[in-house]
């Protein structure tokens, strides 16, 4: 009976993450990326790796962060990121051929 305990955590756990990620900031910020690219596939590797790491570290951590973090001081930091991406995305990027 554990075996079906854990796939059925499997499953809830991946059918949450990939509704959560429809639609998201980082399914948008790959569709960016992937269409100022040549490489497609280099990208989806480097999103899907930085979405494992992220989730590694999401779990790992639990909740643990919040609690030593300041919740502003995690929002601004997200913020921050998310602001120099987009101006690295829209100043950064080269011209098509």
């Amino acid at each position: 009976m554990q075996l079906s305990t854990d796939l059925t955590l499997v499953g809830s756990t991946f059918l949450t993450v990939f509704f959560a990620e429809l639609g998201d900031k980082t399914q948008l910020a790959t569709v960016a990326l992937s269409g100022t690219s040549r490489s497609p596939l280099l990208v989806f590797l480097g999103s899907a790796s930085a979405l494992v790491l992220a989730s590694l570290i999401g779990a790992l951590a639990g909740g643990s962060l919040a609690r030593l973090v300041p919740t502003d001081a995690l929002q601004l930091a997200a913020a921050a990121g998310f602001l120099l991406i987009g101006a690295r995305l829209v100043w950064g990027s080269e011209p098509p051929d």
